[in-house]
């Protein structure tokens, strides 16, 4: 468990390496404000136990009051069922997925807690913190957002930024820290129009960090803004495809 920010009422708490060997590692965010809190992208089955027991050691798990999907991957939701049935928390998710997710829990009551996000975004309200769901569409889901907390400047970026195998949680040298992020990027974004349509939209928040939900995190606004250059100059998906796929032989 690591605090990401930690002032008055408010605390945001990243958790990492819960995920079983064998299977994509991710982060767990926790947004906690007075009383009550909201989990992003809680992860899948293997993860839920040992997630369940964290969160409960930060906040009442009674008090969790919501949960937020970025997107429809089984390593983002597939706890959904678990979560519902051990908290009270409603669920939000892109419209696109909402009738998707519910194949995760076996529960129709269970459903009716998983609620659309208008393609636009929307706020939630946590108390008198109002934490803004950004459209991200199509990096890398069709249906995707983040969340941008305005107490913390934390912007929780999903699946963009992410990184594999870094052996650090916090970036610190942003060119030696490419080296993690370009595979992925360059495979699961669909092109670069979707990252710079992604980064004219963030350029007018006020940013103090980057949180993916995979690797490590961007801890100030210099990082922040070699980033968000770096994806706008990125070649990727279909950029670099060729016109045809091969037959195989």
């Amino acid at each position: 468990m690591i605090t990401l920010f930690k002032s008055g009422p408010h605390r945001n708490v990243m958790f990492n390496r819960l995920s079983p060997p064998g299977t994509v590692q991710g982060n767990q965010h926790l947004i906690v404000h007075g009383a009550q809190g909201i989990l992003l992208d809680p992860g899948g089955h293997g993860v839920f136990p040992r997630l369940l027991a964290e969160v409960g050691s930060v906040m009442p798990l009674r008090e969790l009051r919501f949960v937020f999907f970025s997107n429809q991957d089984p390593d983002v939701a597939a706890s959904a069922g678990g979560w519902l049935v051990a908290t009270e928390a409603e669920a939000f998710v892109s419209s696109l997925w909402a009738r998707f997710v519910p194949h995760m829990n076996s529960s129709r009551l269970l459903a009716e807690r998983i609620h659309s996000i208008p393609d636009k975004g929307m706020v939630l309200h946590l108390g008198e913190a109002h934490l803004k769901i950004v459209p991200a569409h199509f990096i890398y889901s069709p249906g995707n957002f983040q969340v941008y907390d305005p107490v913390s400047k934390i912007l929780y970026t999903g699946d963009l930024g992410a990184s594999l195998r870094a052996p650090y949680d916090q970036v610190e040298d942003f060119d030696g820290h490419v080296q993690y992020m370009q595979p992925f990027h360059k495979r699961y974004i669909p092109s670069n129009k979707a990252l710079k349509m992604w980064a004219n939209t963030v350029k007018s928040l006020e940013i103090s960090m980057l949180a993916p939900q995979h690797g490590a995190v961007f801890p100030n606004r210099e990082l922040v803004d070699r980033f968000i250059q770096w994806v706008e100059g990125l070649a990727c998906g279909l950029d670099i495809m060729k016109e045809s796929f091969p037959i195989p032989e």
